[in-house]
């Protein structure tokens, strides 16, 4: 069974009100990966990233901090903790989210790849919409084969 940490980079949510980070949950959970902490940080991304590495999941699925704000600062924050990143992820899911939102899907820096530790590493924007679609189009279908592939 896979293990998972949920991030949630926020400056106007909390625990109780992160809706995006609940959804992520209770996906994973009705998918049977046990979801081993989940946390909302409003800074200190890398900090948090790198306490959850060492719990050791096989996924760390962020959300939030991906857009192009200037307040937008997870992508800058975690691909240098990426070094092995899988492009074809990105590119799927502003393709699939141009065919649901339209040209507002090109300001997404959606991403994954794999961190130092193997864990497969997904940063996802904080749309409710947006974490079900990536869930349920890319991630749930296929990061158990990415382990796989990876590990082998």
């Amino acid at each position: 069974m896979s293990r998972a940490c949920i991030l949630t980079v926020s400056d106007t949510r909390d625990l109780n009100t992160d809706k995006s980070g609940k959804l992520i949950a209770e996906r994973l959970q009705h998918h049977g990966v046990t979801v081993m902490a989940r946390h909302v940080v409003i800074d200190d991304i890398q900090q948090q990233f790198l306490t959850f590495e060492q719990l050791g999941p096989d996924l760390i699925i962020t959300n939030g901090g991906t857009g192009i704000a200037q307040r937008d600062v997870t992508i800058t924050a975690l691909t240098p903790l990426l070094p092995t990143m899988i492009p074809g992820f990105g590119e799927a899911f502003r393709e699939l989210s141009f065919a649901e939102i339209g040209t507002r899907a090109l300001a997404s820096k959606a991403e994954a790849g794999f961190n130092n530790r193997n864990q497969l590493c997904y940063c996802l924007p904080g749309s409710t919409n947006a974490c079900q679609t990536a869930l349920d189009r890319l991630i749930l279908p296929e990061f158990e084969h990415l382990l796989f592939e990876r590990h082998k």
